[in-house]
């Protein structure tokens, strides 16, 4: 087996991939879309970078319309069909011509039932869609010097500029680490540019980031608006960053992190996770 690089067709973000998973579908840690790996390349020119395939929708079966491309024989009109279209036709005309006696009656009930109905709508608006939690006042989580904090052993949550982050999907690639929401684009998330070239370099290590380090990791924040326009900045510097990695265990990575940005929403990130290692 052996490893190359190939790029995402929607962002060109490069992703590493070893030659045993050419063909399955893997997610980009950049975009998050769904990409199925390409086949490996046959030349070992580090400079020759292949794009994989985005994942799109199945086609539509045709066997159903295929099978039904034989003319049907012809059957005789029945006459019973005939004769109910004409009584159809006689119910109609009769209704259209006592129209103003059958509906005198229910008139003022139905417009007395829609007002009614009208008022309820007006009096109890339909509201706008979920409850996001708002972040308290005295949310005091946030803080650049980790000499003065401690991860908390709960389940890790925070805020990314202002979206409550609840994770839902970690995942430890060749790129980094990425902690978000399941939707996509997440409502809220982030991903850590660790790039180590094995994914084994990081497991029972820790990684410590200070507000004044150099060369440190491009920490990327991914939120959605007030419009639910997805929205994106990337931290080059300036953080404070603490990640305890496990050992691995079936697939899954344990860890604890604790990320505090200089944004002006103080966004940050603190608790365990559970990672699947990619």
């Amino acid at each position: 087996m052996s490893e190359f690089k190939y790029a995402c067709p929607v962002c060109g973000q490069h992703i590493l991939c070893d030659s045993s998973q050419s063909g399955t579908t893997m997610e980009c840690p950049t975009c998050f879309q769904k990409i199925t790996a390409p086949q490996a390349p046959e030349t070992d020119d580090p400079k020759f970078i292949i794009a994989g395939t985005q994942v799109g929708e199945r086609p539509i079966p045709t066997a159903e319309a295929d099978s039904g491309a034989a003319t049907a024989p012809e059957k005789p009109f029945p006459v019973a069909v005939f004769v109910f279209a004409v009584l159809l036709c006689a119910a109609v005309a009769a209704a259209f011509v006592f129209r103003g006696k059958i509906f005198k009656s229910t008139s003022g009930q139905t417009n007395q039932t829609a007002t009614a109905s009208d008022e309820k709508r007006t009096a109890t608006p339909v509201p706008p869609g979920p409850v996001v939690a708002e972040r308290p006042a005295n949310d005091t989580n946030w803080t650049l010097n980790l000499d003065t904090m401690t991860i908390p052993d709960s389940p890790a949550v925070g805020y990314i500029h202002g979206k409550v982050l609840i994770p839902q999907r970690m995942v430890l690639n060749a790129d980094g680490l990425t902690i978000r929401t399941a939707d996509n684009p997440p409502e809220a998330g982030i991903t850590i540019y660790l790039r180590e070239k094995r994914n084994e370099n990081l497991f029972g290590k820790s990684v410590v980031i200070k507000i004044n380090a150099t060369n440190a990791p491009m920490v990327n924040l991914r939120w959605k608006d007030a419009q639910g326009q997805p929205m994106t900045e990337s931290v080059k510097g300036g953080y404070a960053l603490r990640i305890e990695f496990g050992q691995p265990a079936g697939g899954q990575l344990p860890g604890k992190i604790y990320l505090c940005t200089p944004d002006d929403e103080k966004s940050y990130v603190a608790g365990t996770f559970t990672a699947e290692v990619h």
